[in-house]
């Protein structure tokens, strides 16, 4: 079109004046923790956390809970009733944090949330907006973090220059600085409690000669302690998780990227080397829409231990097979016994306990080679044995209407 004209009925979706935004950058590897410590900086946290996939959302919710925090997910795997019970709770502020995608969360309208956490930037910049626009209403003020790593800082640039908005990088909170909020949190909870004289006074007594032998300073100690001591434990030798940004970033020209890239290659084969692997067989294959990155997920749900390591996947139709350092061969076997995979139970075992894995690939690779060819012979076989039904057919359809 030539001097085409633009008509809108509503303004282009911008960020709201009063939502602040600020963002975080970490590794990959350190994302949860940095949420963990947004939440434990923020005592009276109101939030959505936003995920990018079901499977994330289920897993992040589910080690917030295990971790003690008032947490639940919203997916698209709920039912309705289920979906109506976990935004009840979250209405009503049962709920501290809600962890949702965006499909499930779509038309949600909650007041006074403090916080929108990105656990991932959207590929949208649109949807960047919707999330953000959650918290922030009503003239009231909120707050938007975004947890990044560095190859994402690509996406945030873009997210700034089409919303118009400018994000802060903010440090993850320290161990110590967590600490300190929560202790004077805890120190303010007491200096507001209400105190039921009418309830408390029938036990009065016995309470004063139980705490008789303690100074003033001691009790202090002794109550502040109570509450206090699992955030000490957990934070005592917290490392610092933060990245810096302007590392690695890409901006000075491909030539960087490529040279970093190496480096990493090598470290990796030389870590490569360093580990020695069991190969194992897996009884799922490529027909039960089995992947390498499914076959990696499932791996990971049911051994539930970082420190083993995957090595090579290879999927065959029927079977698959994968590496494991040696050392947790038996945790990963026995994970393995009543494991299932879609609601069928899987088999696993070592591979060869001979040889290396090397020798198992070449067996392999040649049983599948043989199996694809026995497969062609008997697909040949079959097409033959069609074309000869229909020639004896046809004779015999020629021959009764010769005898008619």
């Amino acid at each position: 079109m030539h001097n085409p004209q633009e008509i809108a009925v509503a303004k282009k979706n911008i960020t709201a004046e009063n939502v602040e935004h600020q963002y975080f950058m970490v590794r990959s590897k350190d994302r949860y923790e940095a949420l963990k410590r947004v939440a434990d900086v923020n005592p009276d946290i109101y939030a959505i956390i936003f995920c990018r996939t079901r499977m994330e959302c289920k897993e992040v919710a589910d080690k917030l809970m295990s971790d003690g925090y008032n947490a639940d997910a919203l997916h698209g795997d709920l039912s309705q009733a289920q979906r109506d019970n976990v935004m009840q709770r979250f209405r009503t502020r049962h709920l501290q944090l809600l962890v949702a995608t965006d499909v499930a969360a779509r038309g949600l309208d909650v007041n006074d949330l403090s916080h929108v956490i990105n656990y991932n930037l959207p590929d949208d910049p649109e949807v960047y907006v919707h999330r953000s626009g959650r918290t922030g209403r009503a003239g009231k003020s909120g707050i938007s973090i975004s947890i990044l790593h560095l190859r994402e800082k690509g996406k945030l640039k873009q997210i700034e220059r089409i919303c118009k908005t400018k994000f802060i990088l903010k440090p993850v909170p320290s161990g110590r600085e967590i600490c300190e909020i929560q202790l004077f949190n805890l120190i303010d909870k007491m200096k507001n409690v209400e105190i039921d004289e009418k309830q408390i006074s029938v036990f009065s007594k016995q309470i004063t000669e139980k705490l008789s032998d303690m100074s003033r300073e001691e009790l202090i100690k002794k109550f502040v302690s109570l509450e206090f001591n699992r955030f000490l434990d957990y934070y005592r030798n917290a490392k610092d998780i933060n990245v810096d940004s302007s590392s690695s970033s890409g901006e000075e020209g491909e030539p960087k990227r490529r040279g970093k890239r190496k480096e990493k290659d090598f470290q990796n084969k030389d870590r490569e080397r360093s580990t020695r692997y069991a190969r194992l067989f897996i009884s799922i294959g490529s027909k039960d829409n089995v992947a390498p990155g499914t076959m990696m997920g499932f791996i990971n749900r049911v051994v539930d231990n970082r420190d083993v390591t995957i090595g090579k996947i290879d999927i065959m139709r029927n079977f698959s097979f994968f590496e494991v350092d040696e050392p947790h061969v038996s945790e990963v076997l026995k994970a393995m016994q009543k494991a299932k995979f879609d609601g069928t139970p899987i088999n696993v075992e070592v591979a060869n306990s001979k040889g290396g894995h090397k020798d198992n690939k070449i067996s392999d690779e040649k049983s599948f080679k043989k199996g694809k060819k026995e497969g062609k012979k008997f697909r040949n076989e079959d097409i033959k044995h069609s074309k000869k039904e229909q020639k004896k057919l046809l004779r015999l359809q020629r021959k009764g209407l010769r005898n008619k």
